[in-house]
């Protein structure tokens, strides 16, 4: 058995059973596609494939429960080849965080910035996507870092921390009847009352949005949705909609002439996560990344996360 066979078997997944693909990600030929499976399925003795004439079509349920164990050993082996190189070059190396838009573009420049400043050898490459990319991306093994504010928590394979709580805020434009100046909250009764413009479900904290009408028996109309705060303002200040946005999204120099409205009372609060692999050998320059991102997050209390998650796991 080697670590080819296995790439193999884990890239026929992933690549919907198109040994023509499979063969590209491997930069090898179809023919040795095939040789592997094969010889693989031979050494276990199992056919690890359904497979219609020639063609793959699916995994055997051995395959099914097989493939999870030869994932993780690939990560494992992609993590010490990683480590050992990146010890041997120490504070250089590649470091990929996957993120939101609205973490890359609100949350993470500053620590950017700051991890620039204090590792200036290590290559950032920064992906963005939706929280359930940047899960899958980290699973995956695409990427080191995952920070967003939904789905991470979903997947037993994360650790997750705790980084920031937020809150949503109302958008109007100059004028608007609900910009009213007298010092009464705003309610939900009353934003329902408008067409609104707000995140797509599933994107920075729209599910608590969506709960907080629920509850109040209300179905407001939503005009517009995008994943991108910046979107959702200038189509508020077009008066297309009353707009609902993270807070840290909004500046009131750069956003102006646009009204925010007090919303916390009216939503929960969110919460932003980081996410690790349990099972990934963390390097100093993840550490480092992390305590810029999330200073309370010291190497103590990540290691200390990683093995109470261990623990459990046992």
């Amino acid at each position: 058995m080697n670590l080819q066979q296995l790439r193999s078997l884990r890239e026929a997944a992933r690549q919907h059973y198109n040994l023509t693909e499979v063969a590209q990600v491997l930069h090898t030929s179809q023919p040795g596609v095939s040789r592997q499976i094969r010889e693989l399925e031979d050494e276990l003795g199992i056919a690890l494939f359904r497979r219609a004439g020639k063609r793959l079509v699916g995994l055997t349920a051995p395959g099914e429960r097989l493939l999870p164990i030869i994932e993780r050993l690939l990560h494992s082996t992609e993590q010490l080849k990683r480590a050992g190189h990146d010890y041997a070059r120490e504070r250089t190396g590649r470091l990929t965080v996957a993120a939101t838009h609205s973490q890359a573009r609100y949350a993470l420049p500053h620590a950017v910035r700051d991890f620039r400043v204090g590792q200036p050898d290590v290559q950032l490459l920064l992906r963005q996507g939706s929280p359930q990319q940047v899960a899958r991306w980290l699973l995956d093994g695409q990427a080191d870092i995952g920070i967003a504010t939904e789905a991470l928590a979903q997947h037993a394979s994360l650790a997750t921390l705790p980084c920031y709580r937020w809150t949503h805020l109302v958008l109007v434009p100059p004028g608007h009847p609900l910009d009213r100046h007298d010092g009464a909250e705003l309610t939900l009764h009353e934003l329902a009352a408008y067409p609104l413009i707000s995140y797509e479900p599933g994107f920075t904290g729209r599910s608590h949005i969506d709960a907080a009408f629920d509850a109040a028996g209300l179905r407001p109309e939503f005009a517009l949705v995008a994943m991108d705060a910046d979107v959702i303002k200038t189509y508020v200040q077009l008066g297309l909609g009353v707009g609902i946005i993270a807070a840290v999204a909004y500046d009131p120099q750069r956003d102006a002439p646009l009204q925010a409205l007090e919303a916390r009372h009216l939503f929960e609060p969110n919460l932003t996560r980081l996410a690790v692999r349990r099972d990934a050998l963390l390097r100093d320059i993840d550490y480092a990344f992390i305590a810029a991102f999330a200073p309370p997050l010291t190497r103590a209390v990540v290691r200390a996360a990683l093995d109470a998650d261990a623990s459990v796991a046992g």
